[in-house]
């Protein structure tokens, strides 16, 4: 507020302080300063961006800076003002060139003055105000330069009371200086202000002030699908009709006076109160302000120069990135006329700005040049933020430790007490291996993979992705999914499926069990969950809408407890009696609902091992009881709990891939020797037309392939280079056959096993290879420096290549 003006009788500042003063009063309002509603979403969901210590210069110590507020309302009252807008005319992007609002800030507001000698160039009465606070705080204003023809009123009087020549009709052509600006040409216009007529003026001056008019900051009115309309009068966009439960107040409905401002003010948090349920409706008498008259505005959208646009210096529209009038003119030759393809081809409204301060300009030159009115021609669409907004303010208190959450299954604490190490995946936590008396992870992870070939060992299986998939087109779904087919899949029955992309690469795997005639339970990997749930919705909701599909995550659902190796089925007996467990009558690949340890289950007979296994699934909150009863089921057959790592070893023994370690979005289902699950009959799937490419079937794309070390103790480092003997000296680069995906010690075999990735992989079996072990030392020009390992390509299934003890 201005400080000159009266608002019932007191002092506009002190009238302000004494209002904040009753709010802050108030135990049921909450005043925030230094904050900005950035955005306004559906159902009066706002958004606002506190900035708490950013003004300060030396903030406590753990101080937060900024506050996201996510704040949903009743109602809204949305007062966000108007800003002043510049005008558009030849080199008029000297240092020194400012809105007019901006200088009478920093006179006022800071008393520091941006110039000593100034000329006004305004096509309204409120800038006046700027040349008499110029005026009172010592600066020489040279001339107000007004492009209307006729200047009358209270303000232009002031001005002309205060010795200060004013220029009715009259318009800048151009401007002078380096460094910043220096003297402008005024001219007249002339008849119909088609251009400039008459002699020229040069005014000496350090300071240009300029007006072109306000806008109304309709942004987050536009934001909350609001309709706008063009008013003539004000040259601008106003709200028209809203979309949600809002009123607007002040200069964003045009309102010129300080007077009316406030009384729309308390006329519409009245009205929003009583909606809301406080008070009856009655706005409190509005205040009376002594204030000026506000006057008219003449629009003046492109300042018509001495030369045409584009042949002299440039008229900038939007002077944050550089958009002149000669582009937007530019655009409407070229086509552009709708104006959202005019703001991208210039690139008028982006960056921070936004549109704010070149808008309604850029808007109205288009006009022009393409035959159209403003409101034909129509607005940009305003979206937030209405400011920047920092990523550390979006992610709040989400850092450090804080900035992913950490998921825990029902068993951790189980596994605490046994003395786990875990690890990170995804956002899981768990268990790597469980060391014993002093154990290294490598002694610790041999003892768990003998157990489970030898005795029986248990998993916590919990946090593989576990998606539902339910309704009448749920098979045919899963058939465009999946490579492999899926409509004749018997109830209770398990299929495992391998997912591509559109390129024909491997994108996910999983098993998925028929429940019912239309229910399915899709497993993933465990950080693939959300990115395989996210890619189902993506078809179902953008090219496969005719299904009758639905997808539930149901991971937190189930607790899982997995059991494996030879004598699983003597802990499956005990803990479940009533359960056949003949194969004959539980065959591999088969899903069976029973009790077990009292606990209402369903039992999946699948191998992650290559060993017998069930995977025990409860409700979330029996997963501890589920734990405890196979633990106490096996104790007198040394049950022994195994971690992530030695299920890997387990796993790469059989030749089992993991999605994501031995693959990396560039192998198809042949380079992992997997054809047979690519149905050769069905129908269309996901990823078939690249996948059919000959380049898929390249002789020397990679293919996954097993390496049989040398050294029976000699575990290769995963991601080690493979190259072929002869390749190793010579000049650099030399040519590399592929890379380790996966390597382990297996202590079934009693020696060390890779599975890798290599040219042609499968046409090598039994070559002698080299991997590096080692990496050169500053050497840059031969391989002499490098460490290797021998090793022989073999078949990637190293142990039970029958499959004979997946039944015990």
């Amino acid at each position: 507020l201005d400080g000159r003006r009266t608002i019932d009788g007191q002092d506009a500042a002190d009238w302000l302080a004494a209002a904040l003063a009753e709010l802050a009063a108030n135990p049921d309002v909450r005043v925030l300063t230094r904050t900005t509603a950035f955005g306004y979403y559906d159902q009066n969901y706002v958004c606002l961006l506190e900035k708490r210590t950013d003004h300060l210069r030396r903030p406590p110590e753990g101080a937060v800076r900024q506050r996201v507020w996510h704040v949903r309302a009743r109602r809204v009252v949305l007062a966000t003002g108007a800003q002043e807008r510049p005008l558009v005319f030849v080199d008029n992007d000297r240092p020194g060139i400012m809105l007019a609002g901006a200088v009478r800030t920093y006179v006022d507001r800071f008393a520091a003055l941006p110039g000593a000698c100034a000329v006004l160039f305004v096509n309204n009465d409120a800038a006046y105000e700027t040349a008499i606070s110029l005026h009172r705080a010592g600066a020489r204003v040279a001339a107000v330069v007004d492009a209307r023809a006729a200047v009358t009123g209270a303000l232009p009087d002031q001005v002309r009371d205060r010795g200060i020549p004013v220029f009715p009709g009259h318009v800048v052509v151009a401007t002078h200086g380096r460094k910043r600006i220096r003297a402008v040409d005024v001219m007249p216009l002339g008849p119909g202000a088609e251009k400039p007529a008459g002699p020229k003026r040069t005014i000496e001056c350090d300071l240009l002030a300029v007006s072109g008019g306000y806008s109304p900051v309709v942004h987050l009115f536009s934001q909350a699908q609001g309709r706008l309309r063009f008013d003539e009068t004000t040259a601008a966009f106003l709200p028209d009709v809203p979309r949600e439960a809002l009123a607007c107040a002040g200069s964003l409905t045009g309102a010129a006076r300080l007077a009316d401002c406030l009384a729309q003010g308390l006329a519409a948090g009245a009205a929003m109160a009583a909606e809301a349920g406080f008070g009856d409706g009655a706005a409190p008498a509005a205040p009376v302000v002594d204030e000026p008259d506000p006057g008219t505005l003449e629009p003046l959208w492109l300042v018509p120069g001495v030369k045409p646009v584009g042949h002299g210096g440039k008229a900038f529209v939007d002077l944050q990135n550089d958009t002149s009038a000669a582009d937007i003119l530019l655009a409407a030759r070229e086509g552009m006329e709708s104006v959202e393809h005019m703001k991208r081809y210039t690139l008028a409204g982006f960056g921070t700005d936004q549109g704010k301060t070149s808008n309604i300009n850029a808007l109205a030159i288009l006009s022009g040049a393409v035959g159209r009115s403003i409101p034909e021609t129509g607005t940009t669409t305003f979206r937030p933020p209405y400011t920047p907004v920092t990523f550390g303010a979006m992610a709040g208190r989400d850092v450090g430790i804080l900035s992913d959450p950490a998921r825990e299954t029902a068993m951790h604490t189980r596994h605490q007490a046994l003395g786990a190490v875990f690890e990170d995946v995804g956002q899981w936590k768990r268990p790597w291996y469980y060391p014993r008396d002093g154990e290294t992870m490598e002694l610790a992870v041999r003892r768990e993979c003998l157990a489970v070939r030898h005795g029986v060992g248990v998993l916590d299986a919990s946090t593989l992705g576990k998606i539902d998939i339910v309704g009448p087109d749920a098979a045919e779904f899963l058939n465009r999914i999946y490579t492999n087919a899926w409509k004749k899949l018997g109830l209770n029955r398990i299929r495992y499926g391998l997912m591509l992309g559109e390129d024909g690469m491997v994108f996910d795997d999983g098993t998925t069990t028929r429940l019912a005639e239309d229910h399915y339970l899709m497993t993933t990997t465990t950080g693939g969950a959300a990115r395989v749930l996210d890619w189902l919705e993506e078809w179902l909701q953008t090219e496969w809408t005719d299904l009758k599909v639905h997808c539930t995550s149901v991971t937190e659902q189930w607790a899982v407890t997995a059991v494996a190796g030879p004598k699983a089925g003597q802990v499956m007996a005990r803990l479940a009696p009533d359960l056949d467990l003949d194969p004959d009558a539980f065959p591999f690949m088969a899903m069976r609902e029973a009790t077990v340890a009292g606990l209402p289950a369903r039992v999946y007979r699948i191998s992650f091992t290559g060993e017998l296994s069930y995977e025990i699934n409860v409700a979330w909150h029996h997963g501890r009881a589920l734990w405890d009863a196979v633990m106490a089921a096996g104790a007198d057959l040394d049950i022994t709990p195994y971690g992530t790592e030695t299920m890997h070893v387990l796993r790469a023994e059989k030749g089992f891939i993991i999605v994501g370690q031995d693959t990396d979005g560039t192998q198809t289902p042949h380079d992992l020797g997997m054809d047979w699950i690519v149905g050769k009959t069905k129908g269309d799937f996901i990823g078939r037309r690249s996948f059919a490419r000959p380049d898929t079937r390249r002789a020397d794309r990679k293919h996954l392939v097993g390496l049989l070390t040398d050294d029976p103790e000699g575990v290769l480092p995963e991601g080690a280079q493979v190259i072929l003997p002869e390749d190793r000296h010579g000049a650099l680069p030399r040519p590399m056959l592929g890379h380790v995906t996966s390597s382990y010690y297996s202590a079934a075999l009693g020696h060390a096993i890779a599975l890798a990735l290599v040219k042609g992989g499968r046409d090598r079996l039994g070559q002698a290879v080299l991997a590096t072990t080692g990496s050169a030392n500053g050497a840059g020009d031969s391989l002499d420096d490098v460490t290797f390992a021998g090793a022989r390509i073999v078949d990637p299934v190293f142990y039970d290549r029958e499959g004979s003890r997946k039944d015990g």
